[in-house]
């Protein structure tokens, strides 16, 4: 189904993810993060993502603290359930590093997809924020813990709170095409988010989940679109991450394959990267998480940039592209 909160005159093309201004792999200060935040608004961006994961709730409390000063109508929030934040009863002084953020480890994560941990998730969240609503709630990877009991328990609780008013809409992100998949088919679901597998690279929810997606009326998020960074350059390079990690020669090879046919055409790889996910009739809006200001200025560029339908057919004429 299509709410207010979820259509993509809300939404907008492009949305900011949350994850980087939670020290994703890197300190970040608070001015920073503020910085990338004001070129993100300044910019028209008015769709914002987080969840609980990032930075142990720091992403959420710094995105909170930037948007309790707009009026909550102007923008679209969405935050994550699945994982509660408990005290961590081993604290000595170290990071989080293990799970990708450079923050202090004072909290662990346990999945919970219980009615009772999604409430508190939500309330939680809600505290970090130092908002009074939250427009979309997603169930957040539920494949890396436990899917069936995800499925079986997070999907009715957050249908639950949404038929309560308690959040807007509801869905599920995750990096696992399948996964999803199985969630549209066996929850009632407003959207889904999904990470780096509707992308340029790489396309494995191209026939299932996105016509899965358009039968049933719900809503597309594409993430990762930069497949963690490996598009974000016209050349490529064995030094780039691809999901989380180093790059497989197979995948940089395509990477490079791709690049090159985007020269030939006289667009750059990270324009046609943002553009490609947009032109599929279920995708209501990409995300692209960064905690520098130029980079979201330098998106919002390369989002208004045209790209000439020759490139597509080009892709397509060397099995890039679906």
């Amino acid at each position: 189904m299509t709410t207010s909160a979820t259509s993509p005159e809300r939404l907008g093309p492009l949305g900011f993810g949350g994850a980087p201004i939670g020290n994703l792999y890197r300190e970040v200060s608070d001015e920073q993060a503020e910085a990338a935040l004001r070129a993100a608004w300044d910019g028209g961006i008015r769709h914002f993502d987080t969840a609980p994961h990032y930075g142990l709730g720091l992403s959420e409390r710094r995105l909170g603290a930037f948007l309790r000063s707009r009026s909550r109508d102007a923008f679209v929030l969405s935050t994550k359930v699945g994982r509660v934040l408990d005290p961590n009863p081993r604290f000595a002084g170290g990071d989080d590093l293990a799970n990708g953020f450079a923050v202090p480890d004072r909290m662990v994560r346990r999945f919970d997809p219980s009615e009772a941990g999604v409430r508190r998730s939500i309330e939680e969240s809600l505290e970090r924020l130092g908002l009074d609503s939250i427009d979309i709630a997603y169930l957040h990877d539920p494949d890396v813990y436990d899917l069936d009991r995800g499925l079986a328990e997070g999907l009715p609780a957050l249908a639950r709170l949404r038929d309560e008013g308690v959040v807007g809409a509801i869905g599920i992100g995750t990096n696992r095409a399948d996964a999803a998949a199985r969630a549209v088919r066996e929850g009632d679901l407003d959207l889904v988010m999904i990470a780096g597998r509707y992308t340029l690279l790489e396309q494995p929810a191209f026939d299932e989940l996105l016509p899965l997606c358009e039968e049933r009326g719900v809503g597309v998020v594409a993430v990762g679109v930069f497949n963690s960074g490996l598009l974000a350059t016209d050349a490529p390079g064995e030094g780039a991450r691809y999901d989380y990690g180093r790059v497989p020669a197979d995948i940089l090879e395509r990477a490079r394959r791709l690049a090159a046919v985007c020269a030939d055409a006289g667009v750059s790889l990270p324009v046609a990267a943002l553009h490609f996910p947009l032109r599929h009739p279920a995708v209501r809006a990409i995300l692209v998480g960064t905690a520098r200001a130029a980079d979201v200025r330098q998106n919002l560029e390369r989002l208004r940039e045209p790209v000439p339908d020759a490139l597509w057919e080009a892709l397509r004429e060397q099995d890039l592209i679906p």
